[in-house]
């Protein structure tokens, strides 16, 4: 009866108070069935708790606390960053209903995909507060040594901080929106929840500014790189790149000063990396081999792993919808690109590539069996064009150049006559476009794009300039095979129109279970309570 109490208190809460509720770890089901009081009393039960915390991140839940490992859909990090990622965005074309309203933006605040994007993403957040707070007071016992303990911390601090980082993209405007970034953001949560007494506290928590939650994540990355065991010296043979490390802290910092546009930060940060990561010779290694613990590449930084007993199942794992059920594939906008060159090897069948019917999808992700493939969180080849990028914007043009053929030369044909020269680019604003282009192609179905969307809104290079979401290719049905046969002089369309920037739905809106325990958060403006 008492395990029956904890577990209709915790569903009848976890979908309101911002999501961070009375959390019990038996929620985490199988992976650690114990109450969170003695979840912290012995070194194994600690180490299970860590595990459950990741396991949150790869599966998530779904409508309903799960009763198995893949009750959920892969909100956040398992694989529906990737997926959401790419609907908002014009480089894939939805075909079915599953990711129509994501697509089309006609989503509302109880529309399942954004509402599990912010409920699973506090939910995860909370339990690195509660791995923070059990380790913290499990350390002042002399339960576990303070160096361990350090780790455990680090790394729930780097899950918290990415986390954060990822629900800004979609709930609240980019960080250049305004001078300061002073507009709304979201709560930055920082404390565990599960007693009665911190609901009461922490449910009318408001909404920290933009560069209020800016500031906490990066003290949140730099606590992390300092806390964390994993990443001490340059030598990554044997690393759990399915664990956060000192270097994934690094490399999310890459990220965040992108978009932060700190393009001296971006660079600093990225070159602490030279010397422990490489990019592979063969564009497709990172795809190969990603169900082991260790994947053997010199370019995974930090990927969430899956395997046949913990995964997002069929309506959520990666190999399910980008390739097995057909739900999403490649765009003819991107396919048919001119600056994708068509011996580019990142369009060969059978590696990159998966066609049916003529219709083309992405191949990086292929047991459909077991989906175990794991989803690529960030990898080196973004942490190189992230700097390639901010030396283009400081005009260091050679350095960028350098930078950009390093990704980009490894998937050409003839690199005598088809890599880009210092001939190639007169201005940096050609440079920038050049190496957003790339990004598409080099990321396309990693769920970078909508990242970029967001953050080049308004961007001084009139050229790489966003506003809003682009036009797309239409929805809800296949496209015609002749749009994936080049030179064909096939014609591509955008069905889906653009909807500009100053458009409401260019942001997600906070979810009304939210609002009703919280009304003082406030919804984002356009959005109806």
């Amino acid at each position: 009866m008492k395990n029956i109490m904890k577990i209709m208190l915790l569903f009848a809460v976890v979908l309101g108070m911002n999501s961070c509720t009375e959390e019990k770890i038996l929620d985490l089901n199988p992976i650690n069935n114990i109450s969170d009081k003695d979840a912290f009393t012995t070194p194994t039960l600690i180490a299970s708790y860590m595990t459950g915390v990741y396991n949150a991140a790869a599966v998530g839940q779904y409508n309903a606390i799960p009763t198995s490992p893949n009750g959920g859909r892969g909100y956040v990090w398992g694989a529906a960053f990737v997926e959401q990622g790419e609907a908002r965005g014009e480089d894939v074309v939805n075909m079915a209903t599953f990711y129509e309203l994501t697509y089309k933006a006609t989503y509302d605040p109880t529309t399942a995909n954004n509402v599990y994007y912010w409920v699973d993403g506090y939910r995860l957040i909370n339990r690195c507060n509660l791995m923070i707070e059990g380790v913290t007071d499990a350390v002042a016992k002399g339960i576990i040594a303070k160096t361990v303990g350090d780790d455990y911390i680090g790394q729930a601090k780097f899950l918290r901080a990415i986390t954060h980082l990822e629900l800004l993209t979609y709930f609240a405007r980019p960080y250049n929106f305004t001078a300061g970034a002073t507009h709304p953001g979201i709560p930055y949560r920082e404390v565990g929840i599960n007693t009665a007494g911190e609901i009461t506290s922490e449910v009318s928590k408001p909404r920290n500014t933009v560069a209020e939650c800016y500031a906490k994540i990066l003290a949140d990355l730099n606590d992390a790189e300092t806390l964390i065991t994993t990443g001490n010296g340059t030598a990554i043979s044997g690393r759990v790149v399915g664990r956060a490390s000192k270097w994934a802290a690094i490399a999310f910092k890459t990220r965040l000063y992108l978009q932060k546009r700190d393009w001296a930060n971006v660079i600093a940060e990225g070159n602490k990396l030279k010397g422990a990561f490489a990019l592979t010779a063969d564009p497709y290694a990172p795809f190969v081999g990603t169900t082991a613990i260790a994947p053997p590449n010199t370019e995974s930084i930090f990927s969430i792993q899956h395997s046949a007993t913990a995964n997002p199942g069929v309506n959520g794992s990666l190999p399910s919808i980008l390739r097995n059920r057909a739900l999403v594939c490649i765009s003819p906008i991107l396919w048919r690109d001119p600056q994708w060159l068509a011996d580019d090897k990142r369009r060969e069948e059978g590696k990159f590539i998966y066609t049916a019917s003529g219709i083309k999808y992405t191949n990086k992700y292929t047991d459909i069996t077991s989906q175990s493939d794991a989803a690529p969180v960030i990898r080196y080849a973004e942490v190189v064009l992230n700097m390639a990028e901010a030396e283009a914007r400081l005009s260091n043009l050679p350095a960028a150049l350098t930078l950009l053929n390093s990704v980009r030369d490894r998937a050409l044909a003839n690199k005598a006559t088809q890599s880009y020269t210092s001939a190639s680019f007169t201005t940096n604003a050609d440079m920038v476009a050049a190496i957003l282009k790339e990004r598409r192609i080099e990321f396309l179905q990693e769920g970078r794009r909508w990242t970029d969307i967001h953050r080049l809104q308004g961007d001084p290079i009139a050229a790489v300039a966003t506003d809003g979401i682009p036009a797309k290719y239409a929805s809800g049905a296949p496209p015609s095979k002749d749009a994936f046969v080049l030179g064909n002089g096939f014609v591509v369309s955008t069905a889906v129109a653009a909807i500009p920037g100053s458009d409401y739905r260019f942001l997600w809106p906070i979810p009304q279970i939210e609002l009703n325990t919280n009304p003082g958060l406030g919804q984002n403006i356009g959005w109806a309570n």
